[in-house]
């Protein structure tokens, strides 16, 4: 099984295209969750790269915006591009000049949906601190956790990012729309659960995964939805996951793709057996074919030599 990654080519490759050879382009493509990207500029520029994603009301409440004006800075545009959340813009007489600097700002906005989703993470990691910090030197147990934070990524799917003292809680809701996927889905995250049991991996975080019912951390939640066809699957993040920068860059990047890796699979699995079966079908053809009494003859002849055909 592949990981898929955070940033995005086709932003990668225009934008190298563009900065090298300036020229005209009008763009407008689309991401795993429904992103909608669209990059514009005339030969003489400059060059607009916009994003629309549905959960930005959400992520804003998070620092969304902060985030962004921290990592692409002078090159965000105070009035966005109208159904767009985001609006970069590039004068390719301020583009830095090929080299390390060049493909650096590059990375960063190929990492543009990455970098608005990681609000949420940032801001619980950042609550985590200073939940610890109280209870520090405390007798008491410390506290439960405190704010949720819905992120609706998706028609009827969430992540939610709880926040506590000695943890950060995420939990994804997603909803199998067929039968095949719910079983597929069902046995792919189990085998999550008991991946961890491994003792090369016991540093991995703590995944737990329910159906019909959610979990006990966002059960005050109003309007969950409940069923065979939703499932509920709980990250349990400690500080050895985020405390070191790098190592809370890698766990941003990789636990909001989770649900596009989970779906991803489940029709990668599908396209698998369809393509096994469709083999053992063609295999029992073949058997059958030779399976077949050679046709007899039609004609015959008796002892007194006339001859008769057969019907």
């Amino acid at each position: 099984m592949i990981l898929l990654e955070s940033e995005n080519i086709i932003i990668r490759d225009v934008l190298t295209d563009k900065f090298a050879r300036p020229s005209s382009v009008d763009q407008t493509f689309t991401d795993f969750d429904g992103v909608a990207y669209h990059i514009e500029s005339t030969k003489q520029g400059p060059i607009t790269l916009s994003m629309d994603i549905r959960c930005w009301s959400d992520l804003a409440k998070t620092g969304a915006l902060d985030i962004i004006k921290r990592e692409y800075g002078d090159w965000v545009r105070p009035e966005t591009e109208p159904d767009y959340s985001i609006t970069l813009e590039f004068d390719y007489a301020k583009v830095p000049p090929l080299g390390a600097e060049r493909d650096a700002l590059i990375q960063s906005c190929s990492l543009l949906k990455r970098n608005a989703m990681a609000a949420p993470f940032e801001r619980a990691f950042s609550l985590q601190k200073e939940l610890e910090a109280e209870v520090e030197g405390k007798a008491t147990a410390p506290a439960g956790a405190t704010d949720i934070m819905p992120i609706h990524y998706r028609d009827d799917e969430a992540i939610y990012v709880i926040p506590a003292a000695d943890r950060v809680t995420v939990v994804f809701s997603t909803i199998f729309k067929e039968e095949t996927d719910r079983i597929i889905g069902k046995v792919f995250l189990q085998e999550f659960v008991d991946a961890r049991r491994q003792p090369s991996i016991q540093n991995a975080p703590q995944v737990l995964y329910t159906n019909r019912e959610p979990p006990l951390e966002i059960r005050s939640v109003p309007g969950l939805k409940r069923g065979e066809d939703v499932g509920y699957v709980t990250f349990v993040l400690f500080p050895r996951h985020f405390q070191h920068p790098e190592v809370m860059a890698r766990s941003i990047s990789h636990i909001q793709l989770f649900i596009d890796y989970l779906h991803y699979h489940i029709k990668c699995s599908k396209a698998y057996l369809h393509s096994r079966m469709r083999h053992r079908v063609a295999e029992f053809l073949k058997v059958l074919n030779r399976a077949k009494p050679e046709q007899a003859e039609k004609e015959r002849k008796t002892a007194s030599g006339r001859t008769f055909r057969r019907a």
